[in-house]
């Protein structure tokens, strides 16, 4: 039996996926609304303790890495009742050194450790579609690679512990500061007067474009800042980014501007949006919105 911690926004949707492909599974929330769908799914509950006693295997996805360690190492954790030989696998955004704590711990009782964080927002983990960046030991990674499968297109054993986070702040840098200049981009056409899926449209197939592009661009549009990645993830995403580069000495300058960019989203209280919503903070400073003009307007 595999077990799964943690059921919001990504773990639903993932632990779904492991489900739909026949797993048998055993599911841990706060929030008890999720357990229940995953039980009408065919999940069953458990505690911590108990995942930790019936699972060779348990998923973690959750908020920062206090709870990852919560959740493992606090008492009655899982990784209290977990037999030599198993496997964790945290899927959660963390820092390089809190992964490396996780496998250090578990190592000394024999138990495997994969920082496995993926990228793909919400809808990559609806469709499972998921890119996992991993990090650990082979033997660790063969053992959760086929169920990463289950969940994902991809699944890439980047380094040893802790690699995987590393990697996921590489992709964080990469993410948000391109949703934050394509957004500086939009509100320059639009407040020159230029309709912004035309823009879109002309600008896409060239060198400008990107999955970023084409993933932010439709929904800033419509105005929907649903969240597939919240803003408040990624403002906590982009704090360890920062703080990992200065421990290890390396200057972030336009990843220091773009925190100081969601720090002000944050105070006008857009944590909860999608990262799309970035767009909101060039528009204030514009007095614009980025959106879809009304057919005659565009004619005209």
């Amino acid at each position: 039996m595999i077990g799964f911690i943690g059921l919001g926004i990504m773990g639903k949707p993932m632990a779904k996926n492991l489900l739909k492909a026949g797993q048998a599974l055993m599911v841990y929330d706060t929030n008890p609304e999720p357990v229940e769908e995953l039980k009408e799914a065919g999940a069953c509950e458990g505690t911590l303790r108990e995942m930790g006693q019936a699972c060779g295997l348990v998923f973690t996805s959750l908020p920062n890495g206090s709870i990852v360690q919560s959740v493992l190492f606090g008492a009655d954790g899982a990784a209290s009742a977990m037999k030599a030989g198993a496997v964790v696998c945290d899927c959660s955004s963390v820092t390089p050194g809190e992964s490396r704590y996780c496998w250090e711990k578990l190592h000394e009782h024999g138990i495997g450790f994969v920082d496995a964080p993926m990228s793909g927002g919400e809808p990559g983990a609806v469709a499972g579609t998921l890119a996992f960046m991993a990090g650990g030991e082979q033997k660790d990674f063969d053992a959760v690679k086929p169920y990463l499968e289950m969940m994902g297109s991809s699944a890439c054993l980047v380094g040893g512990p802790g690699i995987g986070s590393v990697t996921k702040l590489a992709n964080q840098v990469i993410v948000n500061n391109t949703i934050a200049v394509v957004s500086e981009a939009f509100v320059l056409a639009v407040k020159a007067g230029a309709d912004p899926v035309k823009v879109y449209e002309a600008i896409r197939g060239g060198l400008a474009g990107s999955a970023v592009l084409d993933a932010k661009i439709p929904m800033i549009v419509e105005r929907n800042f649903k969240p597939g990645g919240k803003i408040s993830i990624n403002h906590k995403d982009m704090k360890n980014v920062i703080n990992t580069a200065h421990e290890l000495d390396v200057p972030v300058p336009y990843s220091a501007q773009l925190f100081e960019i969601l720090q002000s989203l944050k105070i006008h209280g857009h944590m909860e949006e999608d990262h799309g919503g970035i767009v909101q903070y060039f528009e204030a400073l514009a007095d614009v919105v980025v959106k879809k003009m009304e057919q005659e307007d565009s004619e005209s």
